[in-house]
């Protein structure tokens, strides 16, 4: 979305606090034990103190509040009673919201307690990477250069990226153009970032997988080669002298 008001504005931080602040509390009550329909059932309570409504329910009726995925799922995670949080799991919650007719989206994979299985460098390498990734744009960037970046730097780490899942346009609805924000170099992409637009920026940092495979369920993304993927996320706005980070709250950095 191309910001044209201070309505637009507003509309754009308050539901981005919403979900940073979702995203912030939903990580700190997750607990070794603890089943992922419970933590989805906190993070929709903090959506509602806020007005807010879950983004995934509204748009695409997904059976659940938030997606959580863990161990081998990339993303989509349906949240289930039957799914119970270990120690050392690595964990992705992805949070995106609608209140008052804005949309604002943000993710975080982390690893429960002890990293028993050493998925910190992985975790770190996802946050590092989105952090010099969103530095580098501006109006004007290409967004085809800007995903041979993050691959650049996830190879220099000794990753992979996912190729077929992107950062997209938000505001209006909860994916808009650009819808393609790949981590990936893609030569037939020749959009460029425009000043004052609403983008969700998030990286896909695998250590084996380069295609993300839907399963059985319809929504849980596995990866074609096994391994782990971490992803994180912000929601932000382009401006011709810098980057405003809309979800800077919820403690991805």
């Amino acid at each position: 979305m191309i910001l044209q008001s201070q309505a637009d504005l507003d509309g754009m931080k308050a539901a981005s606090k919403a979900v940073a602040e979702a995203l912030s509390r939903t990580i700190a009550y997750a607990q070794v034990g603890m089943n992922t329909l419970d933590l989805d059932f906190f993070a929709k309570g903090c959506l509602e103190e806020y007005g807010a409504k879950s983004a995934p329910k509204v748009m695409y009726k997904f059976p659940g509040y938030t997606c959580i995925s863990v161990g081998h799922e990339i993303a989509h995670g349906i949240p289930s009673e039957k799914r119970i949080l270990k120690e050392g799991d690595l964990i992705n919650v992805d949070i995106s919201a609608e209140l008052n007719g804005y949309f604002a989206d943000n993710g975080c994979s982390f690893v429960l307690g002890e990293d028993l299985h050493g998925h910190s460098k992985l975790v770190e390498a996802s946050r590092d990477i989105l952090r010099l990734a969103i530095a580098k744009i501006k109006p004007g960037v290409k967004i085809a250069e800007f995903g041979r970046f993050i691959e650049t730097e996830a190879k220099k780490r000794g990753f992979k990226v996912i190729t077929n899942l992107a950062g997209h346009g938000i505001g209006r609805k909860l994916h808009e153009s650009p819808d393609e924000i790949l981590n990936c170099f893609n030569r037939f992409n020749f959009q460029r970032f425009k000043v004052d637009s609403t983008v969700a920026i998030e990286t896909f940092i695998s250590t084996h997988s380069t295609v993300a495979e839907t399963q059985e369920d319809g929504w849980t993304l596995l990866g074609n080669r096994g391994g782990f993927t971490a992803q994180h996320e912000h929601t932000l706005i382009i401006r011709e002298d810098g980057i405003e980070i809309l979800t800077l709250g919820n403690g991805v950095w």
